[in-house]
């Protein structure tokens, strides 16, 4: 472990992790509490957002360094790729393809969404506000979009892939998690009115009952309680896909420099060791998803998963300065726009298909909030059917990381950088 700056309160990596280990322990040990203030602390703010202010206050009160802490390092280069594996390796690809072709399509819809969202806010902002889409802030775009098609690994695989400062990445965390939630509740509340919805899209519901009964027989199947062979096994595929994935990168990476410059590779990160970790280990996943590794996460995979992510949001939450959150408040317009842009395309697609809410609903949230929230809404239709998000999020997971990257590379070029 590295010794941090000599100017912090906490003085090594071994304490700070520590001290991280307590804070995702307390933040998840409250929002676990079925009763008192707690409960109702977190039935309105997400978990996930003091995962990602503690450290930063720890930092920004210089309790820690966490620009001179090597953890981050460390979770990004090992528990990032580590946590898409264990991701994509729950992948059904043969029960997304049973859901039948609109749920497919609203997931899809919701994807373009968020894509030409990025586009349309950027743009608009141009307009309107100059001052807040100028210099670097595409780059900071590129992470909300990992975030809203993937997730947190996605998210912050755009970080390190566009070199996004961690002042910014925070600022555009806090309008992740603000317009994002505030999003789910406005699904949460279509949801309660499903029906009135329903009719207004002239939807063909005739397949949800058949839904719920298909999904609820396969939790039955699929869920037990893991031995120690499963987790030794999630372990060993996660860890071991996440090795290969660094063995590979090496010799492809230097094989893409020793390309003619005039190629440009370099202008879309395809000289960056990261970027190709990240795509080895996706598609690792993927292809694992094919073969009885799939099983694992009957055991549990993605839980794994999600502790070596909330890890990473920790050590990246380390490094934000919150007093820089307010230098730029009219980034929620912008988050606004954006999710304003991908709603609008998820109704009007839904009503050219006559797909039901619950298509459009999980769609989005699957993209929106992935795995940690895509359930919440699903499950608000039907407890059921709660496995449905998880699967359209999976997707996301494997989608987020290439379409993010793709996004960024037109918001560079509408920001002439």
């Amino acid at each position: 472990m590295n010794e941090v700056s000599g100017t912090a309160l906490i003085g090594s990596d071994a304490a700070v992790l520590g001290l991280l280990a307590a804070i995702l322990g307390f933040v998840f040990w409250g929002a676990a509490r079925e009763q008192g203030i707690w409960k109702k602390f977190y039935a309105v703010v997400p978990a996930l957002l003091p995962c990602y202010l503690l450290p930063a206050v720890a930092n920004s009160t210089g309790l820690i360094d966490g620009a001179g802490s090597g953890l981050y390092p460390m979770a990004r280069d090992y528990l990032l790729p580590a946590s898409l594996v264990l991701f994509c390796v729950s992948m059904d690809i043969g029960g997304i393809v049973r859901l039948g072709p609109k749920a497919l399509i609203m997931f899809l819809t919701g994807t373009a969404g968020v894509m030409l969202g990025a586009l349309v806010s950027f743009t608009a902002m141009g307009a309107l506000h100059p001052e807040t889409v100028a210099g670097e802030t595409w780059r900071g775009m590129t992470t909300l979009t990992g975030s809203w098609i993937g997730g947190g690994a996605n998210q912050a695989a755009m970080k390190e892939v566009f070199e996004v400062d961690a002042t910014l990445f925070g600022q555009f965390a806090a309008v992740d998690v603000i317009v994002g939630y505030v999003w789910m509740a406005a699904l949460l509340f279509m949801a309660s009115r499903a029906d009135w919805w329903d009719r207004w899209l002239k939807a063909d519901t005739s397949a949800i009952d058949a839904l719920r009964k298909r999904m609820a027989s396969y939790q039955e199947q699929h869920a037990r309680i893991a031995s120690l062979t499963d987790l030794m096994l999630i372990f060993a595929v996660a860890i071991g896909a996440t090795g290969l994935a660094h063995q590979l990168a090496e010799p492809l990476v230097a094989w893409i420099r020793s390309l003619p410059a005039e190629w440009r590779l370099q202008d879309y990160s395809l000289d960056s060791r990261f970027f190709w970790i990240v795509v080895i280990a996706t598609a690792a996943g993927v292809l694992l998803s094919l073969t009885r590794a799939r099983q694992l996460e009957g055991a549990g995979a993605s839980k794994v998963g999600t502790v070596f992510l909330y890890v990473l949001i920790a050590t990246i939450g380390m490094q934000m300065d919150l007093k820089a959150l307010a230098d730029k408040p009219l980034l929620l317009l912008l988050g606004l726009i954006w999710i304003l842009v991908h709603a609008g395309l998820l109704l009007l697609v839904a009503r050219l298909i006559r797909a039901p809410l619950f298509f459009m609903a999980v769609g989005s949230q699957a993209n929106i909030g992935a795995a940690a929230s895509a359930p919440v809404v699903a499950g608000a239709f039907h407890p059921a059917l709660a496995p449905v998000g998880v699967l359209l999020a999976v997707l996301g997971y494997v989608l987020g990381t290439y379409c993010a990257y793709l996004t960024g590379v037109m918001l560079q070029g509408l920001a002439g950088a």
